[in-house]
């Protein structure tokens, strides 16, 4: 079909008022008993639905070119997602900065807790801990936990900090986020409705899905998060939300210290820089007799 002759908003509306069976019964009957008499009177719309029930199967085929514009947006909107979940859990289950991150924080939390003979010698801790590190000030309020893990991190783990090559080490916060708004129910609704228009099973992404929702409920187990009151199983939005909040602010500091880091090596070397020209002297020539030529 040509879209530049009817686009395709005007196709969505002819099918949407298109006649129903009953409609077209009672035109038929106009039409017919109409039919021959001079005084008969025009039926305008109604004898516009009659012509485009004359074209064959015309409600099938425009369904079909409706069908075929927008399945590829909605398939590809659908693996989307899958994607950024399976990005973000890959991340948080198998990345060794992760894990140097998270070791960071049971480390400096048992050394706080030093004295406490249970809180100081944890094998672990719940993840909604994490938000809160930013509200552990330092005694004289100048920098938070947080921030001295970021800290830590970039100059005993990262040997990129400071440059333009230094990588995030923690999953985006963007992809965190999209990953908490995200609900197996739309998944399977999506392709249920799918799977209804075109009339047959698009068996690998609905595999994909269910792939993902296993990786999804295993991550949830590695981490040891417990459902809300209400839910039979772990949301990602329970579950993500804490990871969303930790990253945005784990990324705030990781910022600033990269920056700060920047900076000292950049004075490091004008001070190398200046002590060389400093040492650097001129030999001055003699003659053979050894006087010195001023």
């Amino acid at each position: 079909m040509d879209n530049t002759v009817v686009d395709l908003e005007t196709l969505q509306a002819l099918y949407e008022n298109r006649a129903q069976d009953d409609e077209m019964d009672s035109i038929k009957k106009h039409i017919k008993s109409a039919k021959g008499k001079e005084d008969a009177k025009p039926l305008d719309k109604p004898e516009f639905l009659f012509q485009l029930s004359q074209i064959s199967n015309f409600s099938e085929r425009v369904f079909c070119i409706l069908f075929q514009s927008t399945f590829h947006e909605c398939i590809t909107s659908i693996l989307r997602k899958i994607e950024i979940l399976q990005k973000v859990c890959k991340t948080l289950q198998s990345s060794e900065a992760v894990l140097q991150v998270l070791g960071l924080v049971l480390a400096f939390g048992n050394f706080m807790n030093g004295g406490n003979r249970s809180r100081g010698q944890a094998d672990g801790f719940t993840l909604d801990i994490l938000p809160k590190l930013k509200d552990v000030k330092s005694s004289d309020n100048s920098q938070s936990l947080l921030s001295y893990i970021v800290a830590y991190y970039l100059r005993h783990f990262d040997e990129d900090a400071g440059k333009e090559t230094c990588v995030y080490p923690l999953p985006e916060p963007l992809d965190l986020f999209q990953a908490s708004q995200m609900k197996f129910e739309d998944f399977q609704r999506d392709l249920r409705k799918l799977r209804k228009d075109l009339n047959k099973t698009e068996l690998e992404t609905q595999e994909n899905q269910l792939a993902e929702t296993q990786k999804f409920l295993e991550l949830s187990v590695s981490f040891s998060v417990k459902p809300k009151a209400g839910e039979k199983e772990v949301s990602p939005h329970t579950f993500f939300s804490i990871w969303h909040e930790f990253s945005t602010d784990f990324k705030d500091q990781w910022k600033k210290q990269n920056k700060l880091i920047l900076q000292e090596v950049k004075m490091a070397e004008e001070s190398f820089k200046q002590a060389r020209q400093k040492a650097s002297y001129n030999v001055t020539p003699k003659h053979a007799t050894g006087i010195v030529c001023i």
